[in-house]
């Protein structure tokens, strides 16, 4: 059977980042015909138009990484009630110069983990938006905005029981818009 390459973007760069633990725990919970890499981001400089024409080593890798995949998960935190900056400039980065944008067609799937109690919404939100503009059919239904309180992470880190099964629904259903995009 064929793997299927996921790329995960964690919007996060912080060392234990709750989103870079969910990333982790949800891909547990996807099939083994499923794989999950974990892009990285922290490296790419900010975006700037005058480098469209010479883009940096690491904005060609990660651009190539993308185009590998055949789905891209979002794991994003919210910021000021928006995407972090660090996502933002990985996703411009990828998307240039127009008309060369790595994301295109990708289906993508968008989630998050907050402490505050509506988790990352209005984030996901906002990332939603974007991806529209990008061409990237974004997974509408079910949506997850996960708040961090004691009990959800067991102590391997993987999802605890009490959210297993929402967050097994999810990603099930992330799987099956990825093939149906295939």
């Amino acid at each position: 059977m064929a793997q299927t390459r996921i790329a995960v973007i964690v919007g996060s760069l912080r060392k234990d980042s709750f989103n870079h633990k969910l990333a982790l725990a949800i891909a547990n919970l996807a099939p083994s015909d499923f794989s999950f890499e974990h892009l990285r981001i922290d490296d790419l400089p900010l975006y700037n138009q005058d480098e469209d024409d010479n883009q940096a080593p690491a904005v060609r890798r990660l651009k190539s990484e993308i185009a590998a995949s055949q789905g891209v998960l979002f794991v994003t935190p919210e910021y000021n009630r928006s995407i972090p900056g660090v996502l933002k400039n990985a996703i411009d980065n990828a998307s240039r110069p127009y008309g060369q944008s790595a994301w295109a067609g990708k289906p993508a799937g968008v989630i998050g983990v907050s402490i505050g109690a509506v988790g990352t919404a209005v984030a996901q939100q906002h990332l939603r938006n974007v991806l529209a503009y990008l061409d990237m059919p974004a997974m509408g239904q079910p949506e997850a905005f996960i708040q961090n309180k004691e009990g959800l992470f067991d102590d391997k880190g993987h999802i605890a029981e009490g959210s297993k099964k929402f967050l097994q629904g999810w990603i099930d259903r992330y799987v099956a818009w990825v093939k149906s995009h295939a």
